[in-house]
């Protein structure tokens, strides 16, 4: 069995939690979810975070602002709507259960 293939399904499964971790902390831009993903060693691109974020900008969990960039053209900063910031929270309690049951299967 190939370990590579389920470290990625692993990864696949936490990027939407992780990135609505970073997004109740500060709106954002891409870059910058991507930027504080690779700081924590879960690397991401474009490619697999727009999709994520306009999946999520969709189903109501986030929202946008269009903002002047002195960089270039205008930036789109996500944050979470309140509908988002209670889905957060339910995913909050399933990671913790989560982490709960692996640690007990681990000590046994």
């Amino acid at each position: 069995m190939n370990t590579d293939n389920v470290k990625s399904q692993m990864r696949k499964g936490i990027l939407e939690y992780c990135t609505l971790l970073i997004l109740q902390k500060r709106r954002a831009y891409v870059s910058d979810i991507i930027q504080s993903l690779k700081a924590s060693k879960l690397i991401v691109v474009e490619g697999t975070l727009y999709p994520l974020l306009t999946r999520l900008k969709n189903s109501g969990l986030l929202t946008y602002v269009w903002e002047e960039s002195t960089q270039g053209p205008p930036r789109k900063y996500y944050e979470l709507t309140p509908e988002g910031e209670h889905f957060l929270q339910e995913l909050d309690t399933a990671w913790n259960e989560l982490n709960q049951v692996v640690a007990h299967i681990k000590e046994q």
